[in-house]
């Protein structure tokens, strides 16, 4: 029972009404930010600024969006970011 409960949790966790292609908004940064490179690279927090706005690319495995900014793409998980109406 402990386990289909704790599945369920991380299931809904990872679970959001996002989709490829729609505008997502940074609502809280992340201590440091992860480059949707091949090869990702940290970058510090302050090359974003909450309320900018993106476009997802795709999803990625443990929760993360890859998503389009003006400053680049990066990797952000779904707890930092709100749909744009």
């Amino acid at each position: 029972m402990v386990n289909n409960l704790l599945a369920k949790n991380t299931s809904e966790i990872f679970m959001s009404n996002f989709k490829v292609g729609d505008r997502v908004r940074i609502v809280a940064l992340p201590p440091y930010l992860k480059t949707a490179d091949p090869m990702p690279m940290l970058r510090s927090a302050d090359a974003l600024v909450i309320g900018e706005e993106g476009i997802i690319l795709d999803r990625r495995p443990a929760g993360y969006w890859g998503i389009r900014f003006t400053q680049g793409a990066f990797l952000l998980e779904t707890k930092y970011l709100e749909l744009v109406s």
